[in-house]
């Protein structure tokens, strides 16, 4: 009886055993003290986890079973990938560490190289797909700390600091300064943690994923019989040219050549009246020359002179910014897929005008700066959407999606492109706080310094040529995903009937234009935003309401 529970509770323990083995999904490498992989122990196949290769290492063809704190996968010389992580194995409730663990640390069995970080382009806006090293703050050599600022990247919006995530020595920078074109996660620098190693990658570079594939050879073709061999062979250098004709006046075909025919064309000649000196009495462009020269007519330098022309030019090739290059495929786009349509109003700013006057003397009297019309008009704007909130959205497939905060974006012109700045909670903010938010911003894109935060969540966006620049009137692109974009002219002195027959008045006026997406924004519901719009403008004193 015991012999049979012993032999009962040993067939229990080995299915335990099996059920742990299964469910364990962490990988462990030890390592010798230079830091090359010696040996690898079994895991599981479940999950992203793939077979042993001939070395004993295991490759993984995905990441999905492992959890958030799993560095990524190592390259290693001899083309295996492995995973050194430190993570808690769920059916054993344990901490696993190897010896020489390092996060995203590069392992190499041939070359011998230390454990080492390779830092990459990192992908700091949604739009962008490649960037520019500006400058590098750190030299190589350097030691480096966690949170330190390591380059300035040029991104397709701004220039943004990149911080260095982990503490050590920068060994190798592989892009300088000035390195434009950089694809997100192409290796941009080398750091190792102590400082003997820096040495060790003077000469590095990084070693490619997968060898660029060969083009496939063309088929060579067939090798023709020696019949039709010996017939090629004998043909004539010059094949025989079908002989256009020309019909006479008189009913008798005369032959001429495609070129000579057009240069007759060209020069109003009959080819009845030239003899031609070709192949069985046929025309041809000396003929024509002949004829020209001899009745002193001269043959057309068309093309040369056109030449000539284009050669002379003077011009000067501008390369393009990384702003310019986004700004361009983002309206092209919005124009392309955006079902634009314009609603334009007058409206009077003379009381407005003159609130403006009263609240900058109160602001140099405190100190404060000045507040523009572009001020007065973007609270305007911001509460009209609050009023009327359809025009606060972005169009999607499956739904429109409506926001509950005013981000009014602000276009700002810079040498290198346009930037659209945002002031947040626009329509929750005082004429002063917004008038500095904007200045402070305008400056930032002129000194092209502006962060992610500056520019990201925009939900409407006011361009203003007027003020600046004199335009009376324009219609404006819509800044995608957005539904809406308002374009403010210029303000003018008009004259406008007064009370009697005979009376009139000067007032001044400035023209707004609205661009809507029709899938987001009725025709109604577009002139309904226009009427609160107007209504702020004319009546400034609702907007401290």
């Amino acid at each position: 009886m015991y012999s049979a529970r012993i032999a009962h509770h040993a067939k229990k323990l080995r299915q335990g055993s099996n059920l742990i083995r299964g469910r364990a999904i962490y990988a462990r490498s030890f390592v010798n003290d230079a830091g090359s992989v010696v040996k690898s122990d079994d895991i599981p196949r479940h999950g992203g986890l793939g077979a042993m290769d001939k070395n004993g290492c295991r490759k993984f063809s995905s990441i999905g079973s492992f959890s958030a704190n799993h560095v990524p996968v190592s390259k290693m010389s001899n083309g295996n990938a492995f995973w050194t992580a430190r993570n808690t194995a769920p059916a054993i409730g344990m901490n696993y560490n190897s010896q020489s663990e390092r996060s995203a640390r590069q392992f190499s069995t041939d070359s011998g190289l230390p454990p080492h970080i390779e830092i990459g382009m990192p992908s700091l806006s949604p739009t962008m797909t490649e960037g520019n090293i500006a400058r590098w703050l750190k030299k190589e050599g350097d030691k480096v700390s966690t949170g330190e600022v390591l380059c300035e990247v040029e991104t397709d919006k701004a220039t943004v600091e990149m911080e260095c995530m982990e503490e050590g020595y920068l060994a190798k920078i592989l892009r300088g300064d000035g390195s434009s074109g950089v694809q997100v996660g192409e290796i941009i620098a080398i750091t190792v943690e102590g400082e003997g190693d820096i040495a060790k990658f003077k000469d590095y570079s990084p070693s490619s994923d997968a060898a660029p594939a060969t083009p496939p050879k063309e088929p060579s073709a067939p090798t023709p019989p020696k019949e039709a061999a010996s017939q090629v062979s004998a043909a004539p250098a010059e094949p025989k040219v079908s002989k256009p004709s020309v019909p006479s006046s008189s009913g008798v075909r005369i032959f001429a050549s495609p070129l000579a025919r057009k240069l007759a064309e060209d020069h109003n000649v009959s080819l009845a009246n030239i003899k031609g000196t070709g192949p069985d009495g046929r025309i041809v462009k000396a003929d024509i020359e002949d004829y020209l020269a001899s009745s002193g007519k001269e043959v057309s330098q068309a093309p040369k002179a056109a030449t000539a022309s284009v050669a002379s030019l003077d011009y000067t090739d501008i390369p393009h910014s990384q702003i310019r290059k986004v700004t361009a495929a983002r309206l092209l786009q919005s124009k392309q897929t955006i079902p634009h349509y314009y609603l334009t109003v007058d409206t009077c700013v003379d009381k407005l005008m003159e609130l403006r006057s009263q609240l900058n003397s109160l602001q140099e009297a405190s100190g404060g700066k000045r507040i523009s019309v572009n001020d007065l008009v973007i609270k305007a704007a911001a509460l009209a959407l609050k009023k009327v909130p359809q025009c606060n959205s972005s169009w999607t497939n499956d739904y429109i999606r409506q926001f509950n905060n005013v981000n009014i974006n602000v276009a700002v012109q810079t040498e290198n492109g346009l930037y659209v700045p945002i002031v947040r909670d626009a329509d929750k903010k005082g004429l002063s706080r917004i008038s500095e938010e904007v200045k402070h911003l305008a400056q930032k894109a002129k000194e092209n310094s502006l962060k992610p935060e500056d520019y990201e969540g925009g939900t409407f966006t006011v361009s203003n040529l007027g003020g600046p620049f004199g335009i009376k009137q324009f219609c404006a692109i819509i800044n995608p995903p957005q539904a809406g974009i308002l374009a403010v002219g210029s303000a003018e002195k008009r004259v406008v009937p007064g009370a009697g027959p005979d009376q009139f008045k000067f007032a001044s006026f400035m023209s707004v234009t609205l661009s809507c997406d029709h899938r987001v924004i009725d025709g109604a519901i577009g002139a309904e935003w226009l009427k609160a719009f107007k209504g702020y403008i004319e009546n400034p004193e609702s907007m401290l309401l």
